[in-house]
């Protein structure tokens, strides 16, 4: 198709993606500058696509496959970005410990895994008050470095639109080193492999030594029967975000040249937060419009009369891949929440993606003073999300995590034994706790034990 032979979009699908203006919307930054963030929207809107059209229908065939049972998806990364931790290192050692666990779900899985960073993208942040008082002083409080400085001054926290533009170079820069990394050899699996076994060995790891072995005979095997590991060295990665800041969603979606119809090219998935995801408000009602694969999270208060009517706004056609649930629910609640939800949808004639994310339900804070989670908490909400879908009949489709490649000490335990003193020896994250790469690791070995006991 030549730019010639471009479908034009009808009137009634611009005014729609502009609709979001005209409600309710909440976790929205107060701009001192109403006239620079329309420069800045006009600026972006200008801006090449970060992801393609043709990448994003491709995601949704591929999750449509996940909700069938047939692939499993795994999606991890920061709990925010910051513009100055996208450095190579920092990016490689995500997609490296991405790359380790999807190896180990793979085989435990013994079905594709979806590979999807919570990156190039993840910098905007849903706060539970819009000011921090520190010391008798108040200012806005951090909703990203997309929006406003982490640092505690009255310049650091005013919202600077222009930081919209850097978050986007940012993501484009995050993106074309991913696609470097699992395009140009990086991800061949006998080298990821490798890495793993080097984890095993580990005398604190020794549970896991014997799939360790078994995925080392899988692949030897592969490569006495000729593989051709030459088609293995690449491997399809996606990137996902919560779509929260609209002033960077909207101008970021663009009109599909071969179909009409809008995309949102700031990532190939884009999820609505359990804050966010009011029916009768703008994110769900810009996210209905666009064509990613959407994602909802969902806590213990969801009723099922909530999943029927975000089903019906989102995914009125029933697409299949369209409509991914992230439950969020607690070690404590998932079993008696989550069972009743997995039964309403149970009939629908296309089922959503059901993924966990066993980390936002289990924040506790630390004798110290640390935002922290118990790693035997997200190993718990795990098996619970496991537990649940054997109750129903239905599939667990994907854990969705908050992970680093880096050796921090945020999340209490895992087999290295973090304990409470311990957190404030390598405390990175300016927002929530993440695993570090050995407990993310782990928990890759204990899902994939869940997924083999699933089979």
């Amino acid at each position: 198709m030549t730019s010639d032979d471009a479908i034009t979009p009808g009137p009634e699908t611009i005014a729609g993606l502009e609709r979001w203006r005209e409600l309710p919307i909440r976790q929205q930054p107060e701009w001192p500058d109403a006239e620079a963030v329309e420069r800045v929207h006009r600026e972006l809107a200008l801006m090449p696509p970060l992801v393609f059209a043709g990448e994003v229908d491709r995601l949704r065939q591929r999750l449509a496959q996940a909700a069938d049972g047939k692939a499993f998806l795994l999606q991890g990364g920061d709990c925010a970005e910051t513009f100055a931790g996208a450095t190579a290192d920092n990016i490689r050692a995500r997609v490296r410990t991405l790359l380790q666990m999807s190896i180990v779900l793979t085989y435990g899985a013994s079905v594709p895994v979806v590979k999807m960073g919570r990156m190039a993208g993840q910098f905007a942040k849903p706060r539970s008050k819009d000011t921090e008082t520190r010391e008798g002083v108040t200012l806005p409080a951090y909703r990203g470095d997309i929006v406003n400085d982490y640092a505690f001054t009255e310049g650091g926290r005013q919202p600077d639109p222009a930081r919209i533009l850097r978050g986007y170079h940012t993501a484009a820069s995050t993106i074309n080193l991913v696609r470097a990394f699992t395009t140009g050899g990086f991800a061949d699996m006998r080298e990821v492999h490798s890495w793993n076994r080097g984890f095993a060995a580990n005398p604190a790891n020794a549970r896991y030594e014997q799939l360790a072995t078994e995925i080392d005979r899988a692949v030897r095997f592969m490569e006495a029967a000729g593989a051709n590991f030459d088609e293995l060295r690449d491997v399809e990665f996606y990137v996902g975000h919560e779509g929260l800041l609209m002033d960077y969603e909207r101008p970021m979606t663009r009109i599909d040249s071969r179909t009409g119809l809008p995309y949102n090219t700031s990532a190939h998935f884009i999820w609505i937060g359990e804050r966010t995801r009011q029916l009768d408000e703008a994110h769900v009602d810009f996210c209905s419009r666009i064509r990613n694969p959407i994602g909802v999270k969902l806590g213990p208060t969801t009723t099922p009369d909530d999943l029927k009517a975000l089903a019906d706004k989102l995914n009125p056609d029933r697409e299949p891949g369209r409509l991914t649930f992230i439950t969020r629910m607690g070690a404590g609640k998932i079993r008696a929440a989550l069972p009743p939800l997995l039964a309403a949808m149970k009939d629908e004639e296309v089922k959503p993606l059901w993924v966990t994310d066993p980390m936002h339900g289990n924040g506790i804070t630390s004798s110290t003073g640390y935002k922290t989670r118990r790693f035997d908490d997200i190993v718990d909400e795990v098996k619970g999300f496991f537990e649940a879908h054997r109750e129903v009949g239905t599939h667990p489709g994907g854990i969705h995590v908050e992970l680093t490649g880096d050796d921090v000490t945020e999340c209490l335990g895992g087999s290295e034994q973090i304990d409470e003193l311990g957190l404030e020896s390598r405390y990175a994250s300016l927002c929530d706790p993440r695993l570090n790469h050995m407990q993310s690791l782990e928990l890759a070995f204990l899902v994939a034990e869940e997924l083999r006991a699933h089979a």
